[in-house]
């Protein structure tokens, strides 16, 4: 027994195309669009919550890969740009906007003087664990109706993402 499905917005461009171009099969055109709808609609309720902190999606990235890095919460800024996939120059305005408001520090690595660590501070702590639970609950909300599926989805994901990777 098949499964019934709801025509949603991404049907209506594969089924156009479909019209003009029956013999392609348009699955993974489907696919892809419901991906970047997805990103596209769960994005801002995913920004309100670090808003909420006053944070940016990217300076929750910064502390939360210094959280995650456990004590002392300190990592140079060659592992926090390897960390977040992203350039020297964009992670060093991320910390000069973190260190203005109090949830960084910066001080000269004794290992290495041309470079310096960046430490989590206190209130960074306390700002990225309140951020860190809120949207853990946020997201499993927001991917709540998936259910049971939510795990295949996973791994679906998870094995694509490999094959991604490797090209």
């Amino acid at each position: 027994m098949s499964e019934q499905r709801s025509a949603d917005a991404i049907d209506a461009v594969v089924d156009a195309w479909h019209r003009e171009r029956p013999e392609l099969d348009l699955t993974a055109i489907g696919v892809a669009g419901r991906l970047g709808r997805v990103t596209m609609l769960t994005t801002p309720m995913v920004e309100a919550v670090f808003a909420k902190h006053g944070l940016k999606q990217g300076e929750f990235d910064v502390l939360a890969a210094l959280r995650r890095s456990g004590r002392p919460y300190t990592l140079i800024p060659s592992e926090l740009s390897a960390t977040l996939m992203m350039s020297r120059a964009g992670m060093t305005s991320r910390i000069d906007r973190l260190e203005s408001a109090g949830l960084v520090e910066r001080a000269l690595d004794p290992e290495d003087r041309r470079s310096f660590r960046v430490t989590l501070t206190e209130r960074g702590f306390e700002v990225v664990d309140a951020a860190m639970t809120e949207h853990t609950a946020n997201v499993a909300k927001l991917l709540s109706p998936l259910g049971e599926d939510l795990g295949v989805l996973d791994a679906s994901l998870r094995r694509l993402l490999a094959s991604l990777d490797e090209n």
